[in-house]
């Protein structure tokens, strides 16, 4: 099980993080605090895998809470949890260590991918030695979207995390229609965004046979595929 220390002061926001966290398998949130000083002491008394850390803390600025404990000896890894849009400040967390930073305000499914990426990565350097650079390729890969930064033209990315959430709740797998149905959008709109998610490898299509006519093509979400 991995373990989670939430900060973030803001308790509505934290309480939310939690409950985000604790809905995802092989995850549970070990602690929670509201500033730097309470998730240091908390680092004393829990084991901690991971940290969500908001950055904008009542008692100082999270980049240096990470300073702070790695300093400490404390080798968990960080995600911060931000509204910060500097750049300026993305660099700073880079070179601290931030292995993933995520903007607020964020859904379920962008935590979830994101959470689940940085599992992966994990699993990927759980060996001793890489046997190559292919390896270590493979295992940085895991913490960056197979779609990168820039989506196709026409999609927008909160409609492509509903879709997502919709598909991956599906057991049976959706339909367009069905899928359009379930986010609020044209059967049209949903067809696209369900074909982008084949395309990037995060879903399987196939047809459906059932009524006289033409086959309904059911899309289904993807297995994570090992390297």
């Amino acid at each position: 099980m991995i373990k989670v220390l939430v900060v973030e002061d803001d308790p509505v926001a934290a309480d939310a993080h939690r409950l985000y966290v604790d809905r995802l398998p092989g995850f549970t949130v070990a602690a929670v605090a509201h500033s730097g000083g309470a998730a240091l002491r908390a680092l004393e008394r829990h084991q901690v895998d991971l940290i969500l850390l908001d950055l904008n803390l009542p008692d100082g600025h999270g980049l240096q809470v990470v300073r702070t404990l790695r300093a400490a000896g404390h080798t968990a890894d960080v995600v911060a949890v931000t509204s910060a849009r500097d750049l300026g400040v993305v660099r700073q967390a880079v070179s601290v260590g931030v292995v993933q930073y995520l903007l607020k305000p964020f859904t379920f499914p962008t935590l979830r991918d994101r959470l689940e990426r940085w599992a992966r990565y994990r699993d990927e350097l759980a060996g001793g030695e890489a046997s190559g650079q292919d390896e270590v390729d493979r295992a940085l890969a895991a913490l960056r979207s197979p779609e990168g930064s820039v989506l196709p033209k026409g999609l927008s990315g909160p409609t492509l995390e509903a879709v997502t959430a919709a598909l991956r709740e599906a057991a049976e797998g959706l339909s367009a229609n069905a899928a359009a149905q379930a986010v609020g959008v044209s059967r049209i709109t949903a067809r696209r965004y369900l074909e982008h998610l084949v395309e990037t490898g995060r879903a399987v299509r196939a047809p459906q046979y059932g009524q006289v006519g033409r086959p309904e093509l059911t899309y289904r979400w993807a297995p994570q595929r090992r390297p």
